[in-house]
Order: structure tokens, then C-alpha cells, then sequence
């Protein structure tokens, strides 16, 4: 069912697809977020997974990394309105970060199933 030589770079973008970690090939998500109970190919159970609010701290520096150089260069080019910034940004940020929230909690949730990441224990 797992497969330990699968590379770092396949199971980021087994997780960027939102695909099983393991096999590759069934569903990770139910809906637009929500996890599936067990892959409908191989049968993993992502119990394991606890992506939490990792997923959207990432999302947030990307989005706002691109969203206010976007509007910083927007501003000295082209000095509109404010107006202006407001229906174009507004929208964008929405979009940016509903488009990326998916494809990094996929990461995350690969990345632990890789890294066999579990809660702390003590001894």
C-alpha cells in the first residue's frame, strides 16, 4: 500500500492534485476541503492527517506577497483611484486565496503521510 521510494517531488504534487499520498491515484478531498475518510483506490485512512491551519498561513504570505506587490506596482504605474484598488483587489484576494487553500492542505497532508508525522508522545 505505501510506497517509502516515492520522492519528495511526487508527493508534493500528489498533494498539489489532491490525490492519495500513497497510491497516488484515488480522491483526498470529499468537498472543496473537507477530507475523505479513506482513499476510494487503495484504502488508506487519512486518520493521520492534521492539517489543521497550517494551510492557510502559507496562503496568506503567498496571496499577500502577490496581492500587495500587485497593488504597490499597480499604484506607481498607474496612481488610480482608490476606488479603483478596491474592485480590483478585492475580488483578486478572494479568488488568490480560495484557489490556493486546496492545492496546500493537499502538500500538507502528503507531506505528513510522507514524513509519517504524528501527534507528540511522551514516553
Amino acid at each position: 500500500m505505501t510506497n517509502p521510494e516515492t520522492s519528495l517531488g511526487s508527493t508534493i504534487w500528489r498533494g498539489i492534485l489532491g490525490r492519495c499520498p500513497a497510491c497516488g491515484q484515488g480522491k483526498l478531498f470529499h468537498g472543496y476541503l473537507t477530507l475523505a475518510h479513506r482513499c476510494n483506490r487503495c484504502g488508506l485512512n487519512y486518520g493521520f492527517a492534521d492539517a489543521g491551519d497550517g494551510a492557510i498561513v502559507f496562503v496568506v504570505l503567498v496571496a499577500g506577497f502577490i496581492l500587495v506587490g500587485g497593488a504597490l506596482f499597480v499604484e506607481v504605474r498607474y496612481a488610480p483611484s482608490y476606488w479603483v484598488h478596491a474592485i480590483l483587489w478585492g475580488p483578486l484576494a478572494i479568488l488568490v486565496t480560495l484557489g490556493l487553500l486546496r492545492p496546500f492542505k493537499g502538500v500538507l497532508v502528503a507531506l505528513q503521510f510522507k514524513h509519517k508525522a504524528q501527534e507528540g508522545r511522551l514516553a
